[in-house]
């Protein structure tokens, strides 16, 4: 077992143990040259609960997981329903849909900035060809526009995961007892909501907290389309974090964020092992 002890200690351990002992000291960039941080216990983080910024981001942090999430995982089910029937290139279809999980997330994040760009994108060109709006949107320079934009991204993002999972629950769900509600009159939204969503429960509930656990955390692709901004509207936790840190070089107060980030995400992994042990002791097979 050493070689995955040592892992562990070196990767996760200590980090870990070095981010929480600079979230209870004076940690500043003559830090580094000294050697010398002063200890001031949970000052940081009671700075935190009266900084109005920090209670800014955690509630823009909660808007930008629930909408996501929302989004990745009613449109990842309707996608596995439509990709459940058997037709003529399925596969590769799903197989492209997956291209947005497999390309590294500065790559999408750069790509999708070209497209909310308020004089050449082509976001703003179509809906004008379409006749949905009559004038162009300002996406990356509105507050609110602005917000929106990232949401819509990190729900592109997310789609093939939840697809690919639902895709996988759908296929291993008995057919015969579908086939027994559609001969007993059961129309395609009861046999949604009264048999299908009942059996992937289980699995329904490991996507939220994966994906809770992924999307609470995200940052590189809010730094490369807004890096936080306009006026701080897209500025969740994790960029809170990266400015206090590496801009106001206050490292004392980002790691603090950051512990809260790890706690939000400690506390929904702990509901995924839970649901994980559920589903194993519902089908021990």
């Amino acid at each position: 077992m050493a070689p995955a002890v040592i892992f562990m200690v070196v990767l996760f351990a200590y980090p870990l143990f070095y981010n929480i002992w600079m979230s209870v000291t004076d940690f500043r960039v003559a830090t580094f040259l000294t050697g010398v941080a002063p200890f001031v216990g949970l000052e940081n983080y009671i700075d935190l609960l009266r900084n109005r910024t920090f209670y800014g981001a955690l509630g823009l942090t909660a808007v930008f997981t629930a909408l996501s999430i929302a989004g990745q995982m009613t449109i990842g089910m309707l996608l596995a329903l439509f990709f459940w029937r058997s037709f003529p290139l399925n596969s590769t279809m799903r197989a492209l849909l997956l291209a947005p999980w497999l390309l590294p997330l500065v790559v999408s994040s750069s790509v999708w900035q070209w497209m909310f760009a308020q004089d050449y994108g082509v976001i703003n060109y179509l809906l004008l060809k379409l006749g949905l709006i009559d004038h162009k949107i300002p996406w990356l320079v509105d507050p609110t526009n602005a917000l929106v934009a990232v949401i819509l991204t990190n729900i592109w993002i997310g789609i093939p995961f939840s697809l690919a999972v639902f895709h996988s629950g759908l296929q291993a769900l008995p057919r015969e007892l579908l086939e027994a509600a559609e001969l007993d009159g059961a129309g395609p939204v009861q046999r949604f909501f009264r048999i299908i969503l009942p059996l992937l429960r289980p699995l329904t509930a490991i996507v939220f907290v994966l994906s809770v656990t992924y999307t609470v955390k995200v940052f590189d692709l809010i730094y490369v389309l807004t890096g936080g901004g306009p006026a701080d509207a897209t500025q969740t936790l994790a960029i809170f974090s990266f400015k206090l840190s590496f801009k106001l070089f206050d490292f004392g107060h980002g790691a603090a964020v950051g512990n809260v980030l790890v706690v939000i995400s400690l506390v929904f992994a702990f509901f995924y092992i839970r649901s994980f042990r559920r589903q194993l002791e519902s089908d021990p097979t």
